[in-house]
């Protein structure tokens, strides 16, 4: 799964945007804000080898809906397969750019939590603008999305979309990373 991983971000390091998966311990920090009992739909965007959702998969009720939207093919051939027998799990081979019309599709008007891996200091600032308005816009009022970052480059941008992140760090992380969780 490593080696997977460093090929694809080899070959597509403006999307990859990780040398490595993210480790057990970004996982869990990323999902502490999740109220997995109350939770009726969860996206999550980019999944890469699946780390986010395994724990996400781990943690829902059988009735809570999971959409997996993941761009890279190699990805999400290999999540196709890891969760096949999950019929609450979703996954997509798409953009996040297209979460709008993807939720539209599946009759989803507001979503719970939005759980992000994607890189958004190497995504170009039209496509990261396009993804967080569709976020922004999608989350419930008492909804969060969350990201992971490995630089605060972002924050301010961020803050044009969310009015409250708080930012933690997960230093078990290789490299270590900062969690935001944002909300309207």
């Amino acid at each position: 799964m490593k080696r997977l991983f460093f090929y694809q971000y080899v070959r597509n390091v403006r999307t990859v945007g990780a040398v490595a998966p993210s480790s057990r311990f970004l996982a869990k920090a990323m999902m502490k804000s999740i109220d997995f009992e109350q939770a009726k739909v969860i996206i999550e965007y980019g999944p890469g080898t699946g780390v986010f959702t395994s724990e996400i998969a781990k943690n829902i009720l059988p009735e809570t809906k999971v959409i997996i939207i993941e761009q890279n093919k190699a990805f999400h051939e290999l999540l196709k397969k890891t969760y096949v027998d999950h019929k609450n799990i979703i996954i997509l081979h798409d953009s996040a750019e297209n979460v709008e019309s993807i939720l539209k599709k599946h009759d989803i008007k507001k979503v719970d939590y939005i759980v992000s891996g994607l890189p958004f200091a190497a995504l170009p600032v039209e496509v990261s603008d396009r993804i967080l308005t569709s976020t922004k816009k999608l989350v419930h009022s008492h909804g969060v999305f969350i990201t992971f970052q490995y630089t605060l480059l972002k924050k301010n941008f961020m803050h044009g979309f969310f009015k409250k992140i708080i930012i933690t760090r997960e230093y078990r992380n290789v490299p270590p990373a900062y969690v935001f969780t944002c909300t309207n």
